[in-house]
């Protein structure tokens, strides 16, 4: 299935039932189904992020217009609901998590946090600098707030605390928790990875990349990372207790003429998806080490990429609007 949105693709995932879904820079939420696809006016101006509701029922969206959203299919109908607004705001991520069912979102430099299961339950974290990104770990109870000068870590459910510091010089743009969640890892300014041992804060220096890293993703049940910021996908290892440290990371490219923009994986297999910035996509297999063009056709580069927890499906959007739902092949 091939689209064309006419608008910026901000994020592109996989329901828990596998649909499709679509967050474009118009403002716009589309939900793919057999039918062909609904869409929500979800935001008035653009969205900026996106991620799956903690119940794996449509999308949460944060939008320029201080708004964050859910929009989901009910009965075949699209139906959306506003969670939060916050006036004169910028809504800079959103995070869910489906173990605890919070809902988390960055505004400025608050941190926000929600309930799925009690409109009541609100929490409020004030950092020093801005948050382009936070995350949960995997049991939903610890945020982590990328800043600048490193990670802020906070217990969600906790009104009055003084959050833990993983502390790292310059600005920390993107995190994410390993899933068995003794590591975090943060994507920096400058075109460099890094992170952090939780059991005692060591540091682990992740750096080499040509381009930012834009976009992380666990796979092989947490035993390899994956990353763009490079010609190939930068694979990182994390056997034993001290992941990736002391060891070299591999690379996975197809050929050196474009760089990786985009990292996609089931989590618990060996399939792995990359988005170029020439508009391609790819996925292959790490174990057998096959590897196949899904979309061989160039554009802009790719924005969004998510495969479905089966590994069958990926989906792709690009900065021009071009979108789609591939078979992977394996």
């Amino acid at each position: 299935m091939i689209l064309d949105f006419d608008a910026y693709v901000t994020a592109a995932l996989f329901d828990a039932a596998g649909v499709p879904t679509f967050a474009l820079g118009d403002g716009s939420v589309r939900l793919v189904s057999l039918e062909g696809f609904a869409t929500l006016e979800a935001h008035d101006g653009a969205v900026l992020c996106a991620c799956a509701h903690p119940s794996g029922q449509g999308i949460v969206t944060g939008g320029d217009d201080g708004r964050v959203v859910w929009s989901r299919l009910e009965g075949g109908e699209a139906v959306m609901s506003e969670i939060a607004v916050l006036k004169g705001k910028w809504i800079d991520a959103v995070a869910a998590s489906p173990d605890s069912g919070l809902i988390a979102f960055a505004a400025g430099k608050t941190l926000e946090v929600r309930d799925s299961k009690d409109a009541a339950f609100t929490r409020s974290f004030a950092h020093e600098k801005s948050v382009p990104d936070i995350a949960f770990d995997p049991k939903g109870r610890r945020i982590a707030a990328a800043t600048y000068g490193g990670a802020a870590l906070w217990y969600a459910r906790i009104e009055k605390q003084t959050p833990q510091m993983l502390k790292w010089a310059g600005s920390h743009m993107l995190v994410l928790w390993s899933p068995d969640g003794k590591f975090l890892l943060s994507s920096m300014q400058e075109n460099s990875l890094h992170g952090w041992r939780l059991s005692d804060a060591k540091d682990m220096r992740m750096g080499g990349y040509p381009a930012k890293v834009k976009s992380l993703a666990f796979l092989s049940n947490g035993l390899m990372l994956a990353t763009a910021g490079a010609n190939g996908a930068v694979i990182w290892p994390f056997q034993g207790a001290n992941g990736p440290m002391g060891k070299e990371a591999a690379e996975v490219a197809f050929d050196q003429d474009a760089l990786v923009t985009r990292v996609a994986a089931a989590g618990r297999g060996n399939l792995l998806a990359g988005g170029l910035d020439d508009g391609r996509v790819w996925v292959c297999d790490l174990t057998s080490g096959r590897k196949e063009m899904l979309k061989a056709e160039k554009g802009a580069a790719i924005s969004a990429l998510a495969m479905s927890a089966d590994g069958r499906s990926v989906a792709f959007g690009d900065e021009d609007g071009a979108a789609g739902v591939l078979a992977s092949g394996f």
